[in-house]
């Protein structure tokens, strides 16, 4: 009868391995990019977008690891190597929707010009503002109007390698206006050497661009597909607005 019984608990303990096995938890990799308040690996929780993305994985009971690049690196890395699944934040384009699966949004940011004060811009179209050089980062989207424009010739553009680097082509006469999310300024504002330094000199416009989304893009593969259901999935069991107000600071 021991033996028997012995038996039986063994079978049984070998039954719930399997099951647990087959239970595991997936560990999905994803790039992002060093853009505070949202992503940044020294951050706690390693930003607000990244806390969100984390606590919608965590809600579905798989894992997030998220590692951090450039941005056009982070983009590419995510559409062709196999070993990442998706990349965030992002904006919605139609060009990158052709590329990537779009997550169901994880937060919202003001997209904003930052002006000098001593040269503010008024503007009622992005028509208005032909004759005036933007400064715009490096594969960042901005709105579908103006990126289209810009893309035309119609409106002049001035590429920056990163934010910073565009406020202070601003401060220094280099643009005229320079495209932001306004939370990234005031964090910039706060917390970058080099932006505190002219931060006398700017100003934010008066004239929001657009209240922009931000989304998880996903690589179009059925490795994405199942990790976009899953990220969803988990996403409508937290409150990213909470998260978000927590960590954009």
């Amino acid at each position: 009868m021991k033996n028997s019984l012995m038996h039986s608990v063994l079978s049984g303990l070998a039954v719930s391995v399997v099951l647990c096995a087959s239970a595991v938890a997936a560990d999905y990799k994803l790039t992002s990019l060093d853009w505070p308040p949202y992503t940044n690996e020294k951050l706690p929780a390693q930003g607000a977008s990244a806390a969100v993305v984390s606590e919608a994985f965590k809600a579905g009971g798989d894992a997030a690891r998220i590692e951090f690049y450039p941005w056009s690196r982070a983009v590419h890395m995510a559409k062709t190597d196999k070993a990442y699944v998706a990349y965030f934040p992002e904006y919605y384009s139609k060009e990158n929707a052709a590329s990537f699966l779009y997550s169901d949004p994880i937060g919202v940011g003001p997209l904003v010009f930052i002006e000098r004060k001593d040269a503010p811009v008024k503007w009622d179209s992005y028509d208005s503002l032909k004759g005036k050089k933007i400064g715009v980062v490096k594969d960042y989207v901005n709105t579908d109007e103006l990126d289209a424009k810009i893309a035309s010739k119609a409106l002049l553009a001035d590429v920056a390698g990163d934010d910073a680097k565009n406020l202070l082509k601003l401060a220094a006469g280099r643009v005229d206006v320079a495209v932001i999310d306004l939370n990234v300024f005031n964090y910039l504002l706060k917390n970058d050497s080099s932006v505190k330094a002219v931060a006398d000199k700017l100003q934010v416009n008066g004239k929001t661009l657009e209240d922009k989304k931000l989304f998880v893009c996903f690589k179009k593969s059925p490795e994405g597909e199942k990790a976009l259901k899953a990220f969803n999935e988990g996403l409508k069991k937290v409150d990213p607005e909470a998260i978000m107000k927590k960590y954009a600071k």
